[in-house]
């Protein structure tokens, strides 16, 4: 995958190589001037390459496997003499996955090279369950996968995964409270004994930003933050349409802000009993707010309380970036009642309030992203990227 010729490794070779792969890959997208698979005088005007270049060029992506001979249009097949030849990339030679690591369940996604999803799969994992038995569940879900796809593990290019907790750039979980045994994992290392091509790995919040930016409510927006509301809240920003990590991934933990005034721990914070809620039960917490909506006194007050925190740890971020935009995701997204008050007080304490909108991918947005992680990696093998949203610097 790495020498798109599958002979000359020059630089000139392998970026003309990309200017042509990069016509073909977007030859029938809606804003190509291109209206179906180019010839290779199409190839010459859309790339300003010399034809001999061009010939030379795509004989070698066809022996790689990454261009093939597209069929003449039935128009062309009537015409006098022999139709031009028309090309077209392989969007089937390689396939992505995306996978989500998270408390409750294994999420994984599966694409061709140009990002279409194809399949997906999904596991319920314990919250307790060690990380031995989480990553086993992993496996699990892309053996599915895989099978029900019928694709060959082989024939996996780039595998994205996003997990909570503090990320390095090898893969390394450096902190990671939210599932047991986390702290310290070597995640990527132990994933990749599974698979023949590269796996990344990304926080999890960073993951749904991205995703969000990809496909969903922030696509038109390259200042973003995505906060993945909870008891402990973490976020993703993308500034000037880059993922913003910080120098050592963790950028975003605004979970952690609490700590600062030494103020009760969010699991306190949303308790109507005086017992702390377990951080993990998303149905206990959604009970407190069903309580609220009904009138309970002491539930209504957890909630106000949880509402000032997470408005407070959203505040810092935004008056820290001020991104145009805020998507709020995680479970707190589908529980009514907290986009209105967030705008409400952003617009009190930011000096330039934010537009804050619910996330539109909801509960896909971890592996969406996870799915982008592995695009990212592949577009830069192929098309010679020098810079993508989740590259690190």
């Amino acid at each position: 995958m790495g020498r798109l010729t599958g002979g000359d490794p020059s630089l000139l070779r392998r970026i003309n190589s990309a200017v042509v792969l990069h016509a073909l890959r977007t030859a029938v997208s809606p804003a190509s001037p291109l209206s179906t698979a180019p010839t290779l005088t199409d190839l010459v005007k859309v790339t300003g390459l010399s034809r001999p270049t061009v010939e030379g060029v795509i004989e070698g992506l066809m022996e790689s496997g990454l261009v093939v001979e597209a069929p003449a249009g039935e128009g062309e097949a009537r015409r006098q003499g022999r139709p031009a030849r028309r090309f077209r990339f392989r969007v089937e030679a390689g396939h992505l996955l995306g996978i989500e690591i998270g408390p409750h369940r294994i999420a994984a996604l599966m694409a061709d090279l140009s990002g279409r999803v194809m399949g997906s799969a999904s596991l319920d994992v314990p919250e307790t369950a060690p990380a031995d038995e989480r990553l086993d569940r992993v496996r699990d879900a892309v053996a599915d996968l895989l099978a029900r796809s019928g694709v060959p593990r082989s024939g996996l290019r780039a595998v994205g995964v996003a997990s909570p907790g503090i990320v390095e750039a090898d893969g390394t979980v450096r902190l990671g409270t939210a599932l047991p045994g986390w702290t310290g994992l070597p995640l990527g290392e132990r994933l990749r004994r599974s698979f023949r091509c590269p796996v990344l790995v990304e926080n999890d919040a960073n993951a749904a930003a991205v995703a969000e930016h990809w496909k969903g409510a922030a696509t038109g927006s390259d200042d973003v933050v995505f906060v993945l509301a909870g008891l402990s809240p973490g976020a993703g920003s993308l500034i000037g349409g880059r993922l913003h990590r910080g120098f050592g991934g963790a950028a975003g933990e605004i979970g952690a802000l609490h700590l600062l005034g030494r103020e009760a721990t969010p699991e306190e914070v949303l308790s109507t009993t005086g017992e702390p809620l377990h951080p993990l039960d998303e149905a206990q917490v959604a009970r407190v707010f069903a309580l609220a909506r009904e009138g309970d006194e002491q539930a209504a007050a957890a909630v106000e309380r949880f509402m000032r925190r997470l408005v407070h740890d959203v505040a810092a971020l935004v008056l820290a970036l001020d991104p145009e935009l805020v998507v709020v995701g995680g479970w707190a997204a589908g529980l009514s009642g907290v986009l209105e008050p967030l705008r409400r007080e952003l617009a009190r304490y930011c000096l330039r309030p934010p537009q804050v909108v619910q996330s539109m991918l909801g509960e896909a947005a971890v592996a969406t992203g996870a799915l982008r992680l592995a695009l990212d990696h592949v577009e830069k093998q192929l098309f010679a990227v020098e810079s993508t949203v989740t590259a690190r610097r």
